[in-house]
């Protein structure tokens, strides 16, 4: 009799409705070139870009224009042939406002066309040397398309003192809406899994897990038919896991798949593996076979108060507006926009913020998605049911930390390992008084990290 084996999970975590049906099914689009892009210098984890281009300087499509200059950085390049109409500051999802580039399309300039076509089952990955791999990861400006943007480059390189044991590839999404990685899996086969086979290269990573929520049937059929047929063997191969949110945090999928725990305040490297998003296996792919830079990525636009749902492959640099346009507005009733998706994503006012090399989605809700989510709601006191102690993935106390922070002891929010939270959102979500735990965090760690450098509130 055959045996069913036990979903991969991790402890905590919860299950929001995912409303992947709005976009699961919508191919991937090229998006039109828009009139103009602006390029923010700080798109990754790690020093801000320096600026290579001044105002008035002509550009081309793939030009390096911001320099990294430090270890931990990632170039930028522009998507479009232009001229540089203003180096000034942007709105930042992240920063509030950042040094941006921003440059005025020329006329004529055509789509780029995404290059997943020109790979196959018979890639072979031995044409290219680990120091090729490398710096082309690093002349390309790759960065984790899966939200943190660390330089893919610092994750790839080897240490002979700590060896990789294995690499996860991401493959979970498991953040509502969100469908750009499913769409890039069903798509983009070849080229991952491409892309997957130079990372384990250059990393020296003798294994590859792809981890993939079992509510992805097709993506999971589809790899696993593409690595048999490329002959991969035993070195690759896809483990089905429990669909739980946030199964996609790398801490969560370690512990999933390896049934390792990353110590607090450690990362995965720290006990040897390495964990990499599809999207960014998916350039590093193309930067290594056609040397072309990270300037376009998949973006899921979605959501119930927008008129039309898809996944577009854009230039990096476009604005939120021109998504929200291509897909025909707002519905009269929409009352939040996201960068990213409900639980994790931020909230904005400002459209014309540009989509970066980590924007998976744009995420347009309706006043009864936003009362689902309990994220409107009127809040009451807390009555110290403990649910958020069990929704937590990283096993703390959501409500202790909130309460310190929300009478100004950044000091007590430390103790009770508050810069170990992972922003899930969690906490907030299954909170029946409606209290926005994970917001008080948020705000706890950007006046600590304040307090820290000195900058004034």
């Amino acid at each position: 009799m055959k045996v069913k084996l036990p979903k991969f999970t991790f402890p905590g975590g919860v299950h929001p409705a995912d409303g992947k049906h709005l976009s699961a099914d919508k191919a991937i689009q090229t998006s039109p070139v828009p009139k103009q892009v602006a390029i923010l210098l700080s798109q990754h984890i790690g020093a801000v870009c320096k600026p290579l281009v001044a105002k008035g300087d002509t550009v081309t499509s793939g030009q390096m224009i911001g320099k990294a200059d430090a270890f931990v950085s990632a170039a930028v390049h522009s998507p479009v042939n232009g001229k540089v109409l203003d180096i000034c500051l942007q709105s930042h999802t992240v920063l509030g406002r950042c040094e941006s580039i921003i440059i005025e399309t020329a006329e004529g300039n055509a789509p780029k066309q995404p290059v997943n076509d020109k790979f196959n089952d018979k890639f072979d990955e031995s044409k290219y040397s680990a120091e090729q791999i490398l710096n082309a990861a690093a002349k390309a400006g790759l960065v984790g398309m899966g939200g943190a943007g660390f330089p893919t480059v610092v994750k790839l390189q080897p240490s002979p003192d700590n060896p990789k044991k294995a690499m996860l590839i991401n493959a979970c999404e498991c953040e509502p809406y969100i469908t750009c990685d499913y769409r890039l899996m069903l798509e983009w086969t070849y080229q991952l899994l491409a892309g997957i086979k130079l990372a384990k290269k250059a990393s020296a990573s003798p294994v590859v897990y792809i981890g993939i929520e079992d509510n992805k049937p097709k993506a999971i059929e589809v790899l696993k038919k593409a690595i048999a047929d490329s002959n991969c063997g035993d070195d690759i191969k896809v483990v089905t896991i429990k669909t739980k949110y946030p199964q996609g945090g790398e801490r969560q999928l370690i512990n999933a798949v390896l049934g390792k725990v990353v110590p607090t305040g450690k990362i995965p490297p720290m006990i040897s593996v390495l964990v990499m998003n599809v999207a960014t296996a998916a350039a590093l792919a193309e930067a290594v076979v056609f040397e072309n830079p990270l300037t376009h990525r998949i973006v899921t636009v979605t959501g119930e108060g927008i008129n039309q749902t898809g996944n577009f492959y854009a230039p990096v640099g476009t604005s939120i507006q021109a998504l929200i346009d291509m897909c025909g507005g707002l519905k009269d009733e929409p009352v939040k926009v996201i960068s990213g998706g409900p639980m994790m994503g931020f909230a904005i006012g400002d459209f014309s913020m540009p989509i970066t090399k980590t924007t998976g989605s744009i995420t347009v809700l309706t006043e009864k998605q936003i009362g689902t989510a309990k994220f409107s709601r009127q809040q009451t006191a807390c009555i110290r049911c403990g649910r958020c102690l069990q929704a937590c993935p990283e096993h703390l106390n959501p409500t202790k930390i909130a309460h310190a922070v929300k009478h100004e002891l950044y000091d007590v929010a430390q103790n009770y390992y508050m810069s170990a939270c992972i922003e899930c959102g969690c906490c907030s979500y299954v909170c029946p008084a409606n209290i926005e735990l994970t917001g008080y965090i948020k705000t706890g760690k950007i006046i600590t990290a304040r307090q820290k450098k000195k900058i004034p509130s």
